[in-house]
């Protein structure tokens, strides 16, 4: 039998866009199904009854919540062909500690740049900035996170690029003066087929986030 895989989509989440790339490096078909996130479906909110959040993951019937959770979800269930976790211990604690820091420091910086002005959005900036240098540093002079394997920290990270042109814009910056190493890297990303893919286009990003400000009476 045929593994029935959906994923629970929304086009400009990052969180959403990981698990496009996930799937795409493992070559799994699946069927997206958009939402709506101002009139969540019955399919959602009973797929992710806890948070009521995409990406949600259907595999086979069952719903599997939370962007990373459902990248190592998917490297263990489709384990055969592009490794998205080292198989050595320490290092596979270093992956999950690092798309751990990402998740609890990138989105949280980066909404202060966009959806916030004046002050908090100058603190944004400076915070934002201050974890894109942690990270570069991390990075090095690596060609990926994890060395010379593309896997599960730079799939957690580079999605943010499709934002950056809205970063840049609303905060009046550049990242690549800034972070030129993390820049290259996102570059060397892109050459991958699973990630040019699955990525969404910068300016139409920022065309979603002008409508957001609108919408929360930020402008």
């Amino acid at each position: 039998m045929a593994d029935e895989v959906t994923l629970l989509d929304f086009w400009p989440s990052v969180y959403c866009m990981r698990v496009r790339i996930a799937l795409a490096e493992k070559g799994i078909k699946y069927e997206s199904k958009e939402q709506d996130l101002f009139n969540k479906s019955p399919l959602l909110l009973e797929s992710n009854p806890v948070h009521k959040k995409i990406p949600v993951l259907v595999h086979n019937g069952k719903p599997i919540c939370e962007s990373v959770i459902i990248l190592e979800y998917i490297d263990e269930v489709w384990h055969e062909k592009a490794p998205l976790l080292p198989s050595d211990p320490y290092q596979r604690a270093q992956a999950r500690f690092w798309a751990d820091f990402i998740n609890k420091k990138v989105g949280d910086a980066a909404k202060k740049v966009w959806a916030t002005k004046g002050e908090e959005q100058e603190a944004g900036k400076k915070e934002f900035f201050d974890t894109l240098k942690q990270l570069e540093a991390e990075l090095g002079d690596k060609p990926y996170f994890g060395g010379e394997s593309f896997g599960l920290v730079d799939i957690a990270l580079v999605v943010f690029y499709s934002w950056f042109h809205a970063y840049e814009t609303l905060g009046n910056f550049s990242i690549e003066a800034e972070c030129p190493k993390l820049i290259a890297w996102v570059k060397r990303c892109l050459e991958k087929e699973s990630v040019a893919e699955s990525l969404v286009d910068g300016k139409k990003v920022f065309e979603f986030v002008v409508q957001l400000r609108k919408r929360f009476g930020i402008e």
